[in-house]
């Protein structure tokens, strides 16, 4: 095992002052020591060794080019492999990077069979002879990748006689131990949404998790090698990130959408081959692209489109085809059947994924942004959860968008291309199902689950995908309808439907999961009675409840701003362990008054953050039912908490936090420097909104009558609470500090 980063905090690396130079010392050096390379000796590190340019001269003498590698690795004296050191923000994997320690390895005076980089956050290495990946993995799980690291890099590997290796045993790691602990809940604070090509923008969809967060459940409760299952896709980014993390992945889902999506971003393709079909595609448009009436009358007698598709019944319109304009219909009809033209499956497959995205925009749903760019607005679909025509259609041009289409793809597929390249078809597997019956796989042979399910009637996914599915030619069967986990939709399904399907794919992933590990499910609705389906399902199943862990976003998701009384801005991520004895979540004994547990609730979660969201009560309020057995008494009697918040708090509109009404106390279950901090808090805010400064004993007048009883602890207790949220003036009067001023411990 690799020890010599276990105390490192892997947050410098995104300190701008963390460079290559901290990268040789700090993560690269303790890993060459480690190998068993030294400063001396026959296994010796030679740092920024000088060669002469094999091939390169300048000048009319001639002078030499110098080249010089970052690291050269000698074994038993003899140039075993090179490595460069990055900062960390350089890319490793691909790019002229990679291709300057390639001319290192191929020098004549080193010829190694190996060449590496690292940036401090990853470690890439290539084989010479067939320039790929032969091993990749992040530097803050190199634990996991350490023998395979130690089997291709160590001394002993290039020459037998040149290194003792160490006592203990060198082979495969013990899993055992692994996942014979107690698992941390990730708790992620940086959130990385946009960051990546190979989500952001690839396709527009209904829902889609933050790739880092989904990045830290799989490493922390999976290894390298491990299988990892979503069972509801999406976009797939499980099943993406596993990958990327060196883990084998499965993704389904009932949607074929999903699915076409994530199998084309999957597929790894030769990028010239597609550009030249791409411009192809685009010169053939612009000749016979309509311009006229008459054309484009004659465009839509000639080229395919939609026909007599039927919407959902909410919809504006009746079909598929009203959705657009009659240019708009021509345009895109025309377009799609120079992509069918194209005979490589694969690169058709991409040009249409780049057609399925433009739809987003090209359609009479689509809402423009007031003051922003055209482009910059939304489809009704996705900002209104149906399809409603737009009240002024906004008309983009159709080659301009299908180019952005090919640029966002593009550079998805070149961030993707060093994963995809390690990755066999069997490694990654993709395709339709149902969550309810997971028969392809086999018992007891999943390492990890991470899904989103759907959250009961918040989206329809198949009657919302019926303009993609229909210009894709996708079909949506009988059966699909049945097994898709909502409430609503054209079979007008009821919460029990929703229960008994979710029931369904609950035992499913107990039977496919292996004993020891875990299954992580996020989810964002207020609804008590929803969380406690999935709950009471997954108990009864065999799951032991290990906790749930509040997730910001702080981005809307398409469920908030349709839903913004019932959906959350953020998500829980609850999260179970397959054990051989689980413990039963305990179900308290409470009467039938669960308003008073929801108020109490409440008032703690006002008085620890100086009022709060519904967000914040809310998830607050389903972790402690789960946690102390009271959630399926607020599945019997609530489904939205607002009404109860409304009449006992005051609602502050500019914050949208819920507040204590003046002179009210707190419930005694609050303890008294909490119900201190939160008093004088809200005070001294007013006070300062009025522009004076209260005295001492001011405080103390208003404080007083909050408490218990009307009683107050020694004068000295409120001095010692006030003091960690204010400061005294030279007038002896009392001013909130700044909120980063404030002092939170003691409480």
């Amino acid at each position: 095992m690799f020890s010599a980063l276990e105390d490192f905090d892997f947050n410098l690396l995104h300190d701008s002052d963390f460079k290559e130079d901290s990268v040789r010392e700090v993560i690269v050096h303790p890993i060459l020591r480690e190998l068993g390379y030294t400063e001396g000796g026959l296994n010796r590190i030679v740092r920024s060794r000088s060669l002469s340019h094999p091939f390169v001269k300048t000048g009319s003498g001639e002078r030499e080019i110098r080249i010089v590698p970052d690291y050269l690795l000698l074994a038993s004296n003899k140039p075993a492999w090179v490595l460069d050191a990055k900062r960390p923000n350089e890319t490793i994997t691909s790019g002229e990077h990679v291709e300057q320690t390639y001319f290192y390895a191929i020098h004549p005076d080193i010829r190694s069979h190996y060449f590496a980089l690292c940036n401090g956050c990853e470690f890439a290495l290539f084989e010479k002879d067939r320039h790929e990946l032969a091993l990749h993995f992040q530097i803050s799980e190199i634990n996991h990748c350490w023998d395979s690291l130690y089997q291709l890099l160590a001394p002993l590997q290039f020459d037998p006689g040149a290194y003792d290796p160490p006592h203990e045993s060198i082979g495969a790691e013990d899993t055992s131990g692994f996942y014979a602990s107690i698992r941390p809940l990730p708790q992620i604070k940086e959130l990385k949404k946009r960051s990546t090509k190979r989500h952001y923008g690839v396709h527009g969809y209904f829902t889609s998790q933050i790739w880092n967060v989904v990045q830290e459940y799989i490493k922390n409760f999976s290894q390298p090698g491990d299988l990892v299952l979503d069972p509801f896709a999406g976009t797939g980014v499980t099943g993406i990130e596993a990958v990327v993390l060196g883990r084998r992945a499965i993704n389904i889902d009932i949607n074929p959408l999903s699915v076409f999506i994530i199998k084309t971003l999957a597929t790894a393709i030769d990028p010239n081959a597609l550009s030249d079909a791409y411009s192809q595609v685009v010169s053939k448009y612009e000749q016979l692209c309509p311009k006229s009436e008459d054309q484009i009358e004659i465009a839509l007698q000639t080229y395919q489109y939609p026909r007599d598709i039927s919407l959902p019944r909410d919809s504006d319109v009746e079909s598929v085809e009203q959705l657009f304009s009659r240019r708009q219909l021509a345009e895109l009809s025309l377009l799609k059947h120079l992509i069918l033209e194209i005979t490589d499956e694969y690169i058709r497959d991409h040009l249409l994924l780049m057609f399925s995205g433009l739809l987003t925009k090209i359609n009479l749903t689509y809402h423009a942004p007031a003051g922003r760019s055209p482009g910059g607005g939304d489809s009704g679909i996705f900002k209104y959860s149906r399809y409603r025509i737009a009240p002024d259609p906004t008309f983009l041009d159709t080659m301009h968008y299908f180019r952005s289409r090919y640029k966002r793809i593009t550079a998805a597929k070149k961030e993707l291309a060093p994963f995809l390249s390690q990755v066999a078809a069997k490694d990654f597997l993709i395709y339709q199902g149902t969550a309810t019956d997971l028969a392809g796989i086999q018992d007891e042979s999943i390492d990890y689950v991470y899904t989103d399910p759907p959250y009961g009637a918040k989206i329809q996914y198949l009657d919302l995908s019926t303009m993609w599915l229909a210009w894709l030619d996708l079909l949506v069967s009988d059966t699909d309808r049945e097994q898709e986990i909502i409430v609503g939709g054209r079979l007008e399904k009821s919460r029990e439907n929703y229960r008994e399907l979710m029931a369904q794919s609950i035992d499913e992933l107990y039977r496919v999961l292996k004993f020891g590990r875990w299954m992580s499910l996020v989810f964002a609705d207020k609804n008590p009675s929803y969380w406690h389906t999935i709950v009471e399902t997954a108990e009864r199943a065999g799951f032991e409840y290990m906790g749930a862990v509040p997730q910001s976003t702080n981005l809307p998701s398409v469920k908030k701003v349709q839903y913004p009384s019932t959906v959350l801005s953020g998500q829980l991520i609850i999260n179970f362990r397959k054990v051989r004895s689980p413990r039963a979540i305990m179900k308290a004994d409470m009467g039938d008054d669960a308003t008073e547990l929801i108020l109490e609730t409440a008032e703690g979660v006002i008085a620890d953050n100086n009022g709060a969201t519904i967000d914040e009560i809310n998830s607050v309020l389903i972790v402690k039912g789960i946690r102390m057995g009271f959630l399926d008494l607020l599945s019997k009697k609530y489904d939205d908490l607002s009404p109860i918040l409304d009449a006992k708090f005051d609602f502050d509109v500019a914050t949208q936090k819920y507040q204590q009404p003046p002179n009210r106390k707190f419930r005694n279950a609050i303890p008294v420097n909490r119900r201190l901090r939160y008093y004088l808090f809200a005070f001294l805010t007013r006070r300062r909104k009025q522009g004076d400064d209260p005295e001492f004993s001011e405080i103390v007048q208003h404080i007083m009558p909050l408490l218990k009883n009307g009683i107050t602890p020694e004068d000295q207790t409120i001095l010692n609470v006030l003091r960690k949220l204010a400061q005294e003036t030279p007038a002896r009067r009392w001013r909130l500090l700044d909120e980063g001023q404030m002092r939170m411990d003691g409480f």
